[in-house]
């Protein structure tokens, strides 16, 4: 895991429902190891995103606009492990994380998360605000011929002050290269499944979930595809 930090890469995602996930791991055994945490290959993540009072990141990220950012507090729940994470996507379409460990779920942003923010962005820490919780279930796994790491979530939750949403028979799969050239064993298996490359970021689906209203018009042919998925769960 050390070896394929990937905290500079290029990630590429799928979307397909979770009754197609046995199958798919059963032919994975060949190309991947598995993460294992005290006899446990699920490990739940609960993450706090935070924005400004209008969902200004949200916004950029919905309008097309590069060189964006996501502020999170994130809880690796079995390892009982706390982090405050920057993520910046920038205009060559590789993302970058930085992360402080923090001795407890940060629910403003403040001391050396704040310092973070400042260092790092040009976004003003004072503007950010907690708006939504994303929780689910994750399998990560790393490379045995390739440097590539792999997550598989489900179990996706959505939640903020006033509903809790699930979304039931998603599945999301992201592969992190730190070239885009590199080969990988998964995007050649998603191939042979006939599932295509899909991208809609989680918490951009976690705030269309919770605000109907919202607008998300670019979002649309993820969400429709989405839709479809889910149906056939």
């Amino acid at each position: 895991m050390d070896n394929v930090k990937l905290q500079d890469r290029i990630d590429t995602k799928f979307m397909f429902r979770d009754s197609l996930l046995p199958e798919i791991l059963e032919l994975m055994k060949e190309n991947y190891f598995a993460l294992e945490i005290s006899g446990m290959r699920y490990n739940h993540y609960e993450t706090l995103y935070f924005d400004t009072p209008d969902y200004a990141l949200y916004i950029n990220h919905q309008n097309g606009r590069t060189n964006r950012y996501k502020f999170r507090a994130r809880k690796y729940v079995e390892s009982n492990l706390n982090f405050f994470e920057v993520k910046f996507k920038n205009n060559k379409g590789r993302t970058i994380k930085e992360r402080i460990k923090r001795p407890e779920q940060v629910a403003h942003i403040s001391d050396s998360s704040r310092e973070l923010v400042i260092n790092i962005s040009n976004i003003d820490p004072d503007s950010l605000v907690p708006k939504i919780w994303v929780n689910y279930r994750r399998m990560t796994f790393v490379g045995k011929n390739s440097a590539e790491r792999l997550t598989i979530d489900t179990k996706l939750t959505y939640k903020d002050d006033k509903q809790t949403i699930p979304i039931t028979g998603l599945v999301i799969a992201e592969v992190k290269k730190g070239n885009a050239r590199e080969k990988s064993p998964f995007i050649s298996l998603m191939r042979k499944f006939s599932v295509q490359e899909k991208s809609i970021s989680k918490y951009c689906l976690g705030v269309i979930s919770l605000n109907k209203n919202i607008k998300q018009n670019n979002f649309k042919p993820s969400l429709l595809y989405i839709q479809k998925i889910l149906k056939a769960s």
